[in-house]
């Protein structure tokens, strides 16, 4: 039970989610089953409240003394690289943004993927669908690899 939780609290963690989460598991004897369910439901978690206040909050912060360069730099940089994203991958921006989230390298997660969705007004509902299907092939490859991992580490100490 104590494992399930820690899979399910970092897999809520911006930059670490279920990349993080499912290696845990794994390496705590979680079965995988398990361990992607709670981690898949951890990292979905966030994904609806990101989208309907990080922009909303990022735009209030913008202007204030201790924050703002930050708050302003975050709406740069994520509005940059939609409209990039977006010029790339015109029609196929819902595709575009599932392979994003999917792909499992930092900075590469549900987290960035919805925010970016909502400074591109992409919808709530394609969002979050997008997300969700990032977020279940991201699960499925480091399901993979962290079985792969573990059975290789273990063939190496043993």
């Amino acid at each position: 039970m104590k494992h399930g939780l820690i899979v399910f609290l970092v897999s809520m963690v911006p930059l670490i989610e279920l990349r993080g989460a499912i290696p845990y598991g794994v390496a705590y004897g979680m079965p995988l089953w398990l361990t992607y369910l709670i981690a898949i439901v951890g990292n979905m978690l966030p994904v609806p409240f990101i989208y309907l206040f990080a922009r909303k909050i990022l735009l209030w912060g913008k202007d204030k003394p201790v924050i703002g360069r930050f708050f302003t730099f975050c709406l740069e940089k994520g509005e940059r690289g939609g409209q990039k994203l977006q010029a790339k991958a015109g029609r196929g921006l819902f595709w575009a943004l599932l392979l994003f989230v999917g792909i499992p390298l930092p900075g590469t997660g549900a987290w960035t993927g919805t925010l970016a969705a909502s400074l591109l007004d992409m919808g709530f509902k394609k969002s979050v669908l997008a997300c969700m299907g990032g977020v279940l092939l991201a699960g499925c490859i480091m399901g993979i690899l962290s079985v792969l991992g573990v059975s290789a580490f273990g063939a190496v100490v043993q």
